[in-house]
């Protein structure tokens, strides 16, 4: 996936000045596809040379003006066709989980202020999407449309995803004290 088609989903969903894209874009479509705002500011100028995207300037009465941009006919031609392509597996790369077989031969305590870190991290992301699922797809009158649905799916992946890890720092972290019991609490145990 190029950043490219990762905007254009973003602009369909709603026309957006570079900046606006550059927000909505953390907060949703970032979380599984990062970038920089430079990178998007550069990616719209391109997508807008190739005539996938077009952007009309708004004037701002108090605020400076803002170039709002939206997809072209040949922007969502460019989006179907992508949508038919195989996408290749994903293949997870974590530093960490090296780093947890090395301490095999270690001291696996000296990965617990790590652990602590991703599951901080992990729990933050958590409350994110179930904040966004409680504004987005929850307490509404009417029923989810098709889009909606599709759109919701991916939601439910990333909630999985997050609780996922959490379990497994929770669980992880257990057995490192199981196994590798501070000095102190080995010393307790001898002296019973």
């Amino acid at each position: 996936m190029s950043l490219d088609h990762a905007l254009l989903v973003s602009l369909l969903e709603k026309p957006s000045s570079g900046y606006e894209l550059a927000r909505r874009f953390d907060k949703s479509i970032g979380h599984f596809w990062h970038a920089t705002h430079q990178q998007i500011y550069k990616v719209l100028a391109r997508m807008e040379e190739a005539g996938w995207i077009e952007s009309e300037v708004h004037r701002g009465e108090t605020a400076p003006d803002r170039k709002v941009f939206a997809v072209t006919p040949a922007g969502r031609s460019a989006l179907a066709e992508w949508i038919t392509e195989p996408s290749p597996i994903d293949r997870a790369r974590s530093e960490l989980m090296i780093k947890f077989r090395a301490a095999a031969f270690d001291d696996p305590r000296k990965l617990l202020p790590a652990l602590a870190e991703h599951r901080a991290e992990h729990g933050t992301l958590l409350a994110a999407y179930r904040a966004n699922e409680a504004k987005e797809f929850s307490g509404h009158d009417r029923p989810l449309s098709p889009q909606q649905e599709l759109q919701y799916q991916v939601m439910k992946l990333g909630i999985a995803f997050e609780e996922t890890w959490i379990a497994w720092c929770d669980e992880t972290q257990a057995l490192i004290h199981r196994i590798a019991p501070t000095p102190s609490a080995t010393a307790t145990k001898e002296t019973s």
